[in-house]
């Protein structure tokens, strides 16, 4: 197949877990003998007025990358570019990551007759709740209209939770697919000694980095020998290393790192830390926790027993005792008992991140979800 896949402002190579994403999917899908085009982003946030003529373009990890300098919030500017892009390219599929200002790969595969498949990896319509969701609804919602437009224009969707999805979309649309690791890249373990946790993600308050914090003071307290890498960026930051400072020579900031390096920084460490929550976000409240759990995909590739959140999807992914640990969410201590349950018992921690090297293996890789993808398309192109 000749796909073209957009990814609106998305910096790709870049740190978030959605540079991750749409770097994997493509690399993934070429390595399975197709012909990719992946438009993204160089940076995040800047602007680039030739970006409006023409994207700059080069060969990177097997697949073509155009790069186009937009703000996100600005992504729809680009649609004459991108469909400039695939009348050049004549694609046989267009695939386009969700953004709620964007849509431009929709519209070019409109005006070329051609299948597009929607990627969607947040909730579509926000909970009332969303200060954004009720300036929408005050200007008579076409940022709901425009979201649930895109969704009916495509002409299949895939997603990590189906409730994602608006109920106005038929439920034949929509395949749930998870995220994954590229478990190829993840090395054998090298444990340091005292042991280290390890967390890697964003800085925002779902991901639960001020828990990371705090449980780790309260285990440093209770006299265990324990380090803590927190890996990242964002806006929790700052209040989580003041958080830390009272016992700084614990914890150890390395701030946003480059893909390519997270293997060696996981390779070092005894266990992987995932305290997510639901409880500042709405829509996950609403909707269920619909974000595909990139770091614990990788921790489990690096062979790491993860603690995570008792939530579902997350504790049929980690299952309590044999991939990892699970806490009830929000409580402290209980997070707290389940990094003692892992750090205490070193043979069954190393026997725990064994069993989640194959479980991610098996089940979670990128490799299992470009072959899943490439089953989407393949369908979508012969029903078209």
């Amino acid at each position: 197949m000749r796909i073209l896949y957009v990814a609106s402002g998305i910096p790709v190579p870049g740190t978030l877990g959605g540079s991750t994403h749409a770097f994997e999917v493509a690399c993934g899908l070429a390595r399975r003998k197709h012909q990719v085009h992946l438009l993204a982003a160089r940076s995040t946030g800047q602007f680039e007025l030739a970006s409006l003529v023409r994207p700059v373009s080069q060969p990177h990890a097997g697949f073509l990358l155009h790069w186009q300098q937009l703000p996100r919030g600005l992504a729809l500017l680009g649609a004459p570019l991108i469909l400039r892009l695939a009348r050049a390219i004549q694609p046989d599929v267009i695939m386009e990551r969700y953004y709620n200002f964007a849509g431009g790969g929709l519209i070019a595969a409109q005006q070329l007759g051609i299948p597009a498949l929607l990627e969607v990896n947040a909730l579509i319509v926000d909970p009332p709740a969303v200060v954004k969701r009720r300036l929408d609804d005050a200007l008579g919602s076409p940022l709901r209209r425009w979201a649930e437009a895109q969704c009916h224009a495509a002409t299949q969707i895939v997603t990590p939770l189906h409730t994602t999805v608006p109920p106005s979309v038929p439920r034949h649309k929509i395949t749930e697919l998870t995220w994954g690791a590229d478990v190829d890249r993840f090395l054998p373990p090298k444990p340091v000694s005292p042991p280290q946790v390890v967390f890697l993600g964003s800085f925002r308050h779902w991901h639960g980095v001020l828990d990371v914090v705090r449980a780790g003071l309260l285990l440093l307290e209770q006299g265990v020998a324990v380090q803590f890498v927190l890996v990242g960026d964002g806006p929790e930051r700052a209040h989580a290393e003041q958080l830390a400072a009272a016992q700084a020579h614990a914890f150890h900031f390395t701030g946003a790192i480059p893909y390519e390096a997270v293997p060696t920084v996981l390779q070092q460490a005894s266990v992987g830390i995932a305290p997510f929550t639901t409880a500042t976000h709405p829509a996950l409240r609403a909707a269920g926790f619909f974000w595909s759990p990139l770091k614990v995909f990788e921790y489990m590739a690096a062979s790491l027993p993860v603690v995570t959140t008792d939530l579902h999807p997350l504790n049929t992914i980690i299952r309590e005792g044999q991939e990892g640990a699970l806490f009830r969410e929000g409580d402290l201590p209980d997070l707290v008992a389940a990094l003692r349950r892992v750090l205490n018992d070193v043979q069954r921690s190393r026997q725990m991140g064994r069993q989640a090297r194959e479980r991610v293996v098996a089940h979670y890789s990128w490799q299992q979800h470009c072959a899943q993808l490439e089953a989407v398309l393949e369908r979508i192109l012969a029903s078209g």
